[in-house]
């Protein structure tokens, strides 16, 4: 009995001091947390759009070679106006408690709210690509930073490049990407800035919603219905890519100028050639980065809120691809 005493009261004084131990060890847990990398969820719209696969692998580029800095989550959805899975997608990162949401949005205004929330529950929102919508962010009483390009001036650069190439009177068509969104009203806007000072007549106007077949359906009727029409300008390169090949289907490759917006690959070859004649580079495969690189240094600062940072549009034609 005396040996068996011997061996058990070591391990009962143990036990009895264990939890004395109890605030170090949380400490050191603690301590583990507070150091933990960053993690950044990049919430782009339809990765069928090369634009956007081409931004989620510059955003997958930049995190491998800075791992060591922070972890990356990229999310996409499945069409251009799936508003609800996009919304559900900001839902889901708040409860996965991301540090920063770096957001493309698919509507202007039907996100603020979900957005308004993260911000709410502690992450750092940083908005790209498509600007949300100033006043919806006012009445929200929200301040979300846009980190992006000037659509204006680049759908004007495209536009003016187009100008160049027609005569004053001369018929041309816009097709649209979503009319909710921002970047498609500026991009709208610039074109119509051009072709107002160059004196062309609009026909035509509508939505292709950024997407390549309803562009290429819209494209068919407007060259059916105005047969003097000498230009489409397309809103993005996937509504281009539609345009060109309605023209090419009517019979008026060489006829009927094509432009468009984003300098994806598929376009390249296209200007090359002569089927397209310009586009605007927003640099997609940096857009994603630029926005990534301003939340960590939110992040890093502890703070959150306004500063808007714009960032690099170009003109591109046959001449630059050179």
């Amino acid at each position: 009995m005396a040996g068996f005493m011997q061996r058990v009261m070591p391990l009962a004084m143990l036990l009895i001091l264990m939890p004395a131990c109890g605030p170090s060890n949380e400490g050191a847990v603690t301590g583990q947390a507070d150091s933990k990398k960053p993690e950044v969820a990049l919430i782009m719209k339809s990765l069928a759009n090369e634009f956007f696969s081409t931004m989620a692998q510059g955003a997958k580029k930049h995190q491998s070679e800075h791992s060591d800095q922070y972890d990356l989550i990229v999310n996409g959805i499945k069409n251009e106006t799936d508003l609800g899975q996009q919304v559900a997608l900001i839902e889901q990162m708040v409860a996965k408690k991301v540090s920063a949401i770096v957001i493309a949005p698919a509507d202007s205004k039907a996100v603020v709210p979900a957005l308004k929330r993260a911000e709410k529950a502690g992450v750092v929102v940083i908005n790209i690509d498509n600007q949300l919508d100033a006043e919806v962010l006012k009445k929200a009483g929200v301040t979300i930073p846009f980190v992006g390009p000037d659509n204006r001036k680049g759908a004007r650069l495209v536009g003016d490049a187009l100008v160049a190439r027609l005569e004053k009177g001369d018929q041309v068509a816009i097709i649209e990407g979503v009319q909710t969104a921002f970047n498609a009203q500026q991009r709208k806007l610039g074109f119509e800035d051009a072709l107002g000072k160059g004196g062309m007549k609009i026909v035509s106007s509508q939505s292709a919603q950024w997407e390549m077949e309803k562009a290429n359906r819209i494209a068919a009727a407007m060259i059916s219905e105005n047969t003097a029409l000498k230009a489409l300008l397309c809103a993005n390169d996937s509504m281009a890519l539609g345009a060109v090949a309605a023209v090419k289907a009517a019979g008026k490759s060489g006829k009927i100028l094509v432009v468009g917006f984003d300098n994806i690959s598929a376009i390249q070859s296209m200007i090359k050639d002569g089927r397209v004649l310009a586009t605007a580079d927003q640099h997609g495969g940096q857009l994603a980065v630029y926005g990534i690189e301003e939340a960590l240094g939110r992040l890093s600062a502890g703070k959150n809120g306004a500063g808007n940072r714009e960032t690099p549009v170009d003109l591109i034609t046959a001449d630059s691809l050179k």
